[in-house]
């Protein structure tokens, strides 16, 4: 069978190896394809891998020979399922590839708001310190995670392993998950509006569903604390970004730390590119080599499997 694979670029910018995949059958490795593109690279090929290429209803009802489409990360909302599984095609992803690397990011994104370390970093190199009058500055409240509330929204792979860095810090853990697990024992489970209103901060890890777009609206920010942090390494799309902007501008809450953006690359006029105290780094919470490298192997173990009639990691 055919193999094409669409966007490979992020997954592999070179310091991967292609061939276990190579090895499965004939291959065509896109590190990217546009639109027009599509229809011309997908034509008469039975298996596709995607990692961002959207692959909606018209396209999966325009290939006859598709068989198998195989998604190289965990999220699976660029592929029309309904579709697929009407037309009998097995789509795969790749879950728990980069549980460590997406929890390490948010811990980051959580200490910068804290500390302001990069920002400090820079002044110094910008001569500020060797000018201080004085042996130490800072140009925001430092803040101690000891003895503060996380709340954690989704609670998979992901937020567990946050929720495990959050006590190692000593911080308190809420939960909310459409079901609750038993462990660990430190974390405590609350409805989300009772999350939001004793969080300190506010960390989002779930999938984006119907019932989660905009999960992150007007009201949900008025539950929170006037000091409290937004943390998203999820999905853009779980927040209404023209009323963050706002509660952020406003000091309605203290401050966000954002891996994602409800459009990807953002456009110059996304309200949160120039809000206050906003955070923003460009979706590579995933990027690691480490977690890259897994996500290389798990993908193609997905279609070996397949391929041996044993499919693995199948969406729905």
């Amino acid at each position: 069978m055919r193999i094409v694979v669409l966007d490979g670029y992020t997954l592999n910018p070179g310091d991967l190896s292609w061939d276990a995949l190579k090895a499965l059958g004939p291959c065509e490795i896109h590190d990217r394809t546009a639109l027009a593109e599509l229809p011309s690279r997908t034509a008469d090929r039975e298996i596709l891998l995607t990692n961002k290429m959207l692959l909606n209803r018209a396209t999966i009802e325009g290939l006859p020979k598709l068989k198998y489409i195989g998604v190289t990360a965990t999220g699976t909302n660029i592929v029309d399922l309904d579709a697929a599984r009407e037309r009998g095609i097995l789509v795969t992803n790749v879950p728990a590839y980069g549980t460590a690397s997406v929890a390490q990011t948010t811990m980051a994104l959580l200490l910068e708001l804290c500390h302001g370390a990069g920002h400090h970093a820079q002044t110094v190199r910008q001569g500020r310190w060797s000018q201080s009058l004085d042996f130490c500055y800072w140009d925001q409240p430092l803040i101690e995670l000891s003895g503060l509330t996380l709340g954690i929204v989704g609670f998979g792979r992901i937020g567990r392993c946050v929720a495990e860095l959050a006590n190692a810090f000593g911080m308190k853990v809420l939960a909310y998950a459409p079901r609750q697990k038993c462990e660990p024992a430190f974390v405590r489970w609350v409805d989300l509006e009772t999350l939001f209103r004793q969080s300190d901060v506010v960390t989002l890890h779930c999938p984006l569903t119907p019932e989660a777009r905009g999960l992150v609206n007007a009201q949900r920010i008025s539950w929170m604390k006037t000091s409290a942090f937004l943390l998203n390494s999820s999905r853009g799309q779980l927040i209404d970004e023209p009323v963050l902007a706002a509660a952020l501008n406003s000091g309605r809450i203290a401050g966000a730390g954002l891996d994602v953006l409800s459009l990807e690359p953002p456009g110059p006029d996304n309200p949160l590119l120039q809000a206050k105290n906003c955070i923003i780094t460009p979706h590579f919470a995933w990027g690691t080599r480490a977690a890259r490298q897994r996500l290389m192997e798990i993908s193609v173990a997905n279609v070996q499997s397949f391929l041996n009639s044993r499919p693995e990691n199948v969406v729905g």
